[in-house]
């Protein structure tokens, strides 16, 4: 068999998605999380007299926790099977990479843990920070 009969063959075997459908799941549960966080805020705010930063603060705590936990308990991979980008784009996503690379890590001692911990989300920080940067920069020049 050659390159092009494989990749003809892989291209007939390879499962088609239906891309609508993913969009659609993706914003409805994305929708769902963010609207869940909104409703936890406004119930810190109401009902237990939190300002408005500090309840906002617990509820990135709280999601940061449930992404966390459920990666830990080997659940998160099978919600982002049924709910697609919508878990993994908002802080749980993120969560889920941290915690994903302690597990990885966690038989190889303190050592390998401390210097993995990163591995996947490592990137996300690194070019957030740069481009943070370069954004903050740029406005001291435009704005003095």
């Amino acid at each position: 068999m050659n390159k092009e009969e494989y990749k003809k063959l892989v291209k007939k075997l390879t499962p088609k998605e239906d891309k609508l459908k993913n969009v659609v799941v993706a914003f409805l549960i994305g929708g769902l999380v963010g609207f869940l966080a909104e409703l936890l805020t406004e119930i810190l705010i109401n009902c237990y007299s939190f300002e408005r930063d500090v309840a906002s603060i617990w509820v990135c705590i709280t999601v940061i926790f449930f992404g966390s936990i459920s990666t830990a308990l080997n659940f998160f991979d099978n919600l982002v099977a049924k709910a697609k980008m919508g878990l993994i784009l908002p802080t749980t996503g993120f969560a889920h990479s941290i915690t994903s690379s302690a597990l990885d890590y966690k038989k190889d001692g303190v050592i390998s843990l401390g210097s993995n911990f990163f591995r996947l989300a490592g990137s996300v920080i690194l070019y957030g920070m740069v481009s943070a940067f370069f954004l903050a920069l740029l406005k001291v020049i435009i704005y003095g």
